[in-house]
């Protein structure tokens, strides 16, 4: 068996489940569980249609490339999403079964292990699948603590020079989950010179980027940060979205990587190997759904309308703003005592609302735990539900207040 399989920790949800073990919730109050990121609007009619009009394509082996349609798709989006010139959907564009599978790929296609003790960097709370990717590649993670008295940036200058010197690869999630946050061009530029000065490749995790609350300030993403910056090969940065949250189909596993042509190159090969291609029928519906705007603008102001309600309703009771992007919101829990396990698991026994301890998605590091004293709170159910769980919320802060 491979050694670094012991080397990986225990899912969220698994933890979840054995801190709720035991817990029978109030039959007075029905489930609401805000704990995982799953969108819960429904996925189009359109892109449905076109999974169903296009089941032909189960005939046939599909390409690791993908379609041409696909990928032109998606060049055309990169290209008005982030005002980026001509993308070369034949070259700096793959298709991927969600950015999830591509994201742990690629730490196995990137990492060298025959090198003197490689090193991941991730954020840390985090994505855990960075962290897999990272051991089962044969390398360690290296965290950097998010931090709300820095409002949860990645302090890059804070990694010693002899860390730098291990880094292979970078894992950098903005829009942020959980935080929401989203790096700015100077934090992308710091970024970009130290991958010129280090050699190592950058992971640009962007699942996020089509939940925001600004249209005049949209979330830059790292292609485009490196277009603006002069870097117009992409040179060691590739980007990963998906449709999951972007149109509502996270059952449909379709997501794509753009950038670095040729690391793309030599990711090709690792999948052609891998066996991943995606099913035909998914690339012809998924090119329908990257072409169409209008189903993401209405996704977009349906968790608008949950966040304007929700935000206000919790800021009294949790330490909570609204995020950069993204659908979580990221609450401190710390005033009304005990920590964020027991916050959790109390919310859930007396008012059966699930939500995320922050300590669950982070690690020590740096002598602490950033996401202890968090919960992550996924508004992905519909407004009324999330009004019911806000409200159930606010009642349970004010018992813990009147406790403390």
């Amino acid at each position: 068996m491979n050694p670094h399989l012991q080397d990986l920790h225990p899912y969220p949800f698994e933890r979840l489940r054995a801190l709720f073990e035991g817990i029978t919730p109030p039959a007075q109050y029905s489930a609401i569980r805000l704990s995982i990121g799953e969108p819960q609007h429904p996925t189009p009619a359109f892109i449905r249609e076109s999974l169903i009009d296009n089941l032909s394509g189960l005939a046939n082996y599909p390409t690791t490339q993908g379609s041409d349609a696909m990928r032109g798709a998606i060049a055309r989006w990169l290209e008005n999403r982030y005002q980026l010139p001509a993308v070369n959907a034949a070259t700096q564009v793959l298709p991927v079964n969600g950015s999830r599978e591509a994201l742990f790929a690629f730490a196995q296609c990137i990492v060298d292990p025959a090198q003197a003790e490689p090193l991941v960097i991730c954020p840390n709370p985090f994505y855990q699948i960075y962290e897999g990717a990272a051991y089962l590649a044969g390398a360690q993670p290296y965290f950097i603590n998010n931090l709300p008295h820095d409002n949860f940036s990645s302090d890059f200058a804070s990694v010693p020079e002899a860390v730098w010197q291990r880094v292979q690869l970078v894992y950098v999630c903005s829009p942020g989950n959980p935080t929401g946050r989203v790096l700015s061009l100077a934090e992308w530029d710091a970024l970009f010179q130290l991958s010129d000065r280090y050699g190592f490749v950058i992971a640009a995790d962007e699942c996020y980027s089509e939940i925001y609350f600004d249209d005049a300030n949209l979330p830059i993403g790292g292609l485009q940060a490196a277009h603006q910056l002069g870097r117009t090969d992409f040179r060691n940065v590739v980007m990963f979205s998906s449709l999951s949250k972007r149109s509502n189909v996270p059952g449909m596993r379709s997501g794509f990587v753009a950038g670095d042509a040729a690391i793309l190159k030599k990711f090709l090969l690792y999948r052609t190997y891998h066996g991943c291609a995606m099913s035909p029928s998914v690339q012809a519906a998924s090119a329908v759904a990257w072409a169409d705007e209008a189903h993401v603008a209405d996704n977009r102001r349906q968790y608008r309308e949950k966040f304007d309600r929700i935000t206000p309703m919790l800021k009294p009771w949790l330490d909570v703003e609204l995020p950069d992007a993204g659908f979580y919101l990221w609450a401190d829990v710390r005033k009304l005592g005990g920590n964020d396990t027991e916050f959790a698991r109390r919310l859930q026994a007396e008012y059966n609302v699930t939500v995320l301890p922050g300590s669950f998605l982070a690690r020590e590091a740096h002598g602490t735990n950033p996401g202890a004293g968090f919960v992550r709170i996924a508004l992905v159910a519909d407004l009324a539900e999330c009004v019911e769980a806000a409200q159930r919320i606010v009642a349970f802060a004010q018992q813990l207040s009147e406790q403390s």
